[in-house]
């Protein structure tokens, strides 16, 4: 049977809730085993294609082993889908977008039918005619690439991934696009394009032009003329300004990625996948996985001979994903094939040198990661001239970059670092290469339990060496480090530090250091406290460019999804007044009225009532069908809105956090679309006050100003499944629950 999978709590909890085969009644059909058979098994008939008389058993054992001793793991489309029906086994696709209405449309096609099989998408919209560019056709004017933008991002709202992954996109405009200006700042209130990951593609003759302090021009790409000009300098700090602000846009080195690009005699790189890490051609799609680092290190040493057998192995495993892979598009099928690119990269790289004795803001980190890195491309790309010298090479190996540098090659690609959110929970290990997020939280489960998790080999520490008490574990949540707790070891406190803790520099110094040895891109996040400047991120984005990195995303605390503080009257200079409200007492008799609002979950009665001065003062809401979890929330919410109106709490403030919130039912209700429970409820309030607007002869206003985008709203601070923080790493928004907004 081979190795039976040693799993956490947690990776069996993420295994059972997005991977494991279902049963029609919701119950897994499977346990963990059972799933790595079922892909080593599929996975292994690859060889049957190049050798009828491949010793499959031989094949699909060392895979088996490969996944479940946690050595090494697949993205998770491949955990999902291989060996069953769908058989979509690729992660990051990338798709053109033409500038004509119907180029525009069918990519919007395709991008749904990907998102139903289970990958994210990656587009440029550079192609694009600038706003109020004419259009022949029509004798009209071009809305420009954001309102088409709109389009993807609703599209990718409503295609639902068989409930097991949700849409992802990369949106992508290049700096010297007219539209450039209103693409930075398209976020900047986090209530539209919540589906996208945003990236500018900076040239390197923008990058001088910033050093100079010098103008740059700007292109209309339908007629390849300049349009006008801007100030580098400015250009460059409205995108630091919105990545303060908000986390978004990155920036990818559009220049740079493409000198790396393998293959140039088969077209040039214009768009990444939704975490930035992996560049692709136009219709290409890329397979990836990542080896636990975690598990290479025995007895406080690098086991660099195992860590070659799992490169070697991944190399063949991911190879053959290519062949057993049911590519959603014919285009995608013949891309991929052309170029065979696959991405091998590492998780638990924080746990590797914790074990090791290496803090991770040191340069012995830093080199460190050069050696393992280095190791795994030589070893890698090896592993696949041994295959193209069985298999044959990919067939635009002629005229590639490889060409003048090996003699056959299988693969245009062989390493990426990309994200390991739900990957790293199996593996109980730190996310790709990123730092330790939290020593310890705290989770809430079913039935309101809250649970404190501990990171395990902390835990480990902490009871080896004698500091461990029951007390310590609360007082780190509390704090969210070592940093000012009495009683441990200040080494334990260097060797154990988080990624708020670490500089921005080795942030940076990190990125690059793998993507010194890293053929396509790398995934990683640099976290900055809440309290970092504008200069921080300039400095941040200005090293990225200087040591080499091919993109960069930022993420200040707190920044995306919080509440906006603001002074009190009263409050001295500079000073934040916190007061302390009790609501106001309910009065015996009030008038209000009733509105009747369809949800997903039945006929929703919400009941608005007002104080004598005719003000909003409490809600009260009511399920048509009695009981259930529904009705529980319902009066819940109906609770809290009352208590924030009666502590004097905008209407329009409560509004605006319960308009957009989804669930899994949304209907459609006198010509707008109610997206769950909490949306009607805003919808009801708002409706009210519209008609107290009207019958005190003022034009009614709405509270809110709406837009297309409105129903899209979506704060980003708390996770959808569990209502938990969200962590900001790799480029994603991610959840130690096992959501993802990247996957």
């Amino acid at each position: 049977m081979g190795v039976q999978p040693i799993l956490s709590e947690n990776a069996i909890v993420v295994l059972q809730k997005r991977y494991l085969k279902k049963e029609t009644e919701g119950n897994s059909a499977e346990e963990p085993e059972d799933l790595f058979r079922r892909v080593a098994n599929n996975i292994a008939q690859g060889d049957l294609i190049y050798d009828p008389q491949a010793e499959l058993d031989r094949t699909e054992e060392t895979f088996y082993s490969l996944l479940s001793t946690l050595d090494f793991l697949p993205n998770s489309p491949t955990l999902m889908n291989a060996g069953r029906e769908l058989q979509q086994l690729s992660a990051c696709f990338v798709l053109p977008v033409g500038d004509s209405l119907e180029e525009i449309f069918e990519a919007v096609k395709q991008a749904a039918l990907i998102h139903k099989s289970g990958g994210g998408t990656g587009f440029s919209f550079s192609r694009i005619r600038p706003k109020n560019d004419p259009v022949k056709s029509t004798e009209g004017i071009s809305s420009g690439p954001l309102s088409f933008m709109a389009v993807f991002d609703t599209a990718t709202e409503t295609v639902k991934q068989g409930g097991m992954r949700r849409g992802a996109n990369m949106g992508i405009l290049r700096v010297d696009h007219p539209d450039i200006l209103d693409f930075i700042e398209c976020k900047g209130g986090d209530r539209q394009f919540n589906n996208f990951n945003l990236s500018v593609a900076v040239t390197e003759d923008f990058m001088g032009a910033v050093e100079d302090d010098r103008l740059y021009f700007l292109v209309n790409p339908r007629t390849k003329q300049k349009v006008r000009s801007l100030g580098a300098r400015e250009v460059f700090e409205r995108i630091v300004a919105s990545a303060w602000n908000n986390g978004e846009p990155g920036v990818l080195f559009l220049d740079r990625i493409n000198r790396d690009n393998p293959t140039p005699q088969v077209g040039e790189i214009e768009s990444t996948n939704p975490c930035g890490e992996q560049p692709l051609l136009p219709f290409e799609s890329c397979n990836l996985g990542s080896i636990n680092l975690s598990n290479m290190v025995r007895d406080g040493v690098l086991d660099w001979e195992r860590l070659e057998r799992t490169v070697q192995a991944g190399v063949h495993f991911l190879d053959n994903v290519i062949d057993m892979n049911c590519y959603p598009l014919p285009e995608i099928e013949s891309m991929t094939k052309g170029n065979r690119k696959i991405g091998l990269g590492v998780m638990g790289f924080a746990d590797m040198l914790i074990k090791l004795g290496i803090p991770y803001d040191s340069a012995q980190a830093i080199g460190m990661a050069q050696r393992v890195m280095e190791c795994i491309q030589q070893e890698a790309r090896q592993a696949s001239r041994d295959l193209a010298l069985q298999r044959g090479p990919f067939p635009h190996f002629e005229g590639s970059l490889l060409e003048g540098q090996w003699d056959t090659m299988r693969n245009a690609t062989v390493t990426t670092i990309a994200p390991t959110g739900s990957l790293s929970i199996i593996a109980g290990v730190s996310s790709g290469i990123e730092p330790i997020f939290a020593l310890a939280f705290s989770r809430n489960v079913l039935g309101g339990t809250e649970l404190m998790e501990v990171n395990p080999l902390f835990l480990e520490f902490a009871k080896r060496e004698g500091f461990y008490s029951e007390e310590l574990i609360p007082e780190i949540i509390n704090t969210g480090n070592l940093g000012d707790i009495d009683g441990v070891p200040e080494r334990i406190k260097r060797l154990f530090v988080t990624a708020h803790q670490i500089s921005p520099e080795y942030h940076i110094r990190m990125q690059a250091a793998f993507q010194r040895y890293t053929d396509n891109a790398v995934s990683k996040t640099v976290n900055l406290p809440h309290e970092a400047t504008t200069d921080d991120v300039r400095d941040v984005y200005r090293l990225a460019f200087q040591l080499g990195c091919k993109g960069v995303t930022i993420y200040r605390d707190r920044s995306r999804g919080s509440q906006v503080l603001t002074k009190e009257q009263g409050a001295g200079k500079g000073e934040i007044a916190a007061q302390e409200r009790e609501p106001r007492p309910r009065r015996e008799v009030t008038f209000g009225m009733t509105r009747k609002m369809k949800t997903g979950c039945g006929n929703l009665y919400v009941t608005i009532n007002e104080d004598e001065e005719g003000h909003l003062f409490e809600i009260f809401n009511q399920m048509g069908k009695a009981g259930g979890c529904g009705a529980s929330q319902s009066e819940a919410i109906g609770r809290l809105v009352s208590l924030a109106l009666r502590s004097g709490i905008r209407p329009s403030s409560v509004i605006r956090q319960l308009r957009g919130i989804s669930c899994h039912l949304p209907v459609w209700h006198q010509g707008g679309k109610i997206l769950s429970c909490s949306d009607a409820i805003s919808k009801a309030i708002e409706s009210y006050s519209l008609h107290r607007q009207s019958l005190a002869g003022n034009e009614p206003k709405p509270m809110i100003p709406f837009s297309k985008h409105s129903e899209e709203i979506q704060l980003r601070g708390a996770c959808p499944d569990c209502g938990g923080p969200l962590r900001y790493e790799e480029g994603c928004a991610k959840c130690p629950c096992g959501y993802s907004d990247c996957n």
